[in-house]
């Protein structure tokens, strides 16, 4: 029996073709998309997981060193150890807001700090210490008062430039009303406002009441100031009045425009 012609072996061939379904069609497509999909997926995973290792079980961010800045009477080593910096941790644990409430609540004298992490390994401590604008003496010691009325330190040596407040409100109105924490921050609040010209000179802030306020400068100088208000056109007026009569020995700018000189 003859086999099949060329021709009729052709037609089965086109036959067999047109009955399998083409690989660019709609399943194939669906199946090529899941498989993209997966190893997007799996892609994803693997850079997740290789972060999550990079940040937290490798040796390559870790917290190695401390770098402080920024103190002038506190040492870095109190700075330190009062931080309690977890050296040797995943830098990406690094607690930095525990780290700043530690250093205020620790070291009084620590107006503000800005703890940063400096990649890949460093932990830095920026410290902006308060300044004291006045003194209270306490027994042998004195209190530093910074300029917003905080008490902050217990020193045994007043520092240089800053005067010593006398606090003598007796049983007055005024220590009745206000309290004598109110009469401290007005009182800090005038040797605040002084120029430089003039606080460098004050020796005493005295405050008797809240309206009653003086200063006790360098060669026996005194000036009567008043209450706090108006503090700015004060220290312009006493700045004028010190300059017009370099020899006199008592300034009263308690009124302002109505100033007063006299030799003593």
């Amino acid at each position: 029996m003859a086999g099949p012609t060329t021709a009729q072996r052709g037609a089965g061939q086109r036959a067999d073709a047109s009955a399998r379904p083409p690989l660019t069609g709609p399943g194939g497509r669906r199946m090529g998309r899941r498989a993209l999909l997966i190893l997007i997926a799996v892609g994803v995973a693997l850079l997740t997981a290789g972060g999550i290792w990079v940040l937290y079980g490798s040796s390559w961010l870790r917290a190695e060193q401390v770098r402080i800045t920024g103190v002038e009477v506190l040492t870095e080593a109190e700075v330190d150890a009062a931080a309690a910096v977890p050296v040797g941790a995943p830098m990406i644990s690094v607690d930095t807001d525990a780290i700043a409430d530690r250093l205020r609540q620790k070291l009084p004298r620590i107006d503000s700090v800005d703890v940063v992490r400096s990649w890949p390994h460093d932990i830095g401590l920026k410290v902006t210490e308060r300044k004291p604008v006045l003194l209270v003496k306490k027994g042998a010691k004195f209190i530093e008062v910074d300029a917003d009325g905080v008490r902050f330190a217990t020193v045994d040596k007043a520092p240089a430039g800053v005067p010593l407040l006398e606090l003598t409100p007796g049983q007055s109105a005024s220590l009745r009303r206000f309290g004598s924490d109110r009469l401290l921050r007005e009182a800090v609040r005038v040797a605040g406002e002084l120029p430089r010209s003039i606080a460098r000179d004050t020796r005493v802030v005295g405050i008797t009441s809240f309206d009653s306020i003086s200063l006790e400068l360098t060669r026996d100088r005194t000036v009567h100031w008043g209450s706090s208000e108006e503090g700015p056109m004060k220290a312009r007026v006493l700045t004028a009045l010190m300059k017009a009569a370099p020899k006199a020995g008592h300034f009263d700018v308690s009124a302002p425009m109505a100033p007063a000189v006299s030799d003593s």
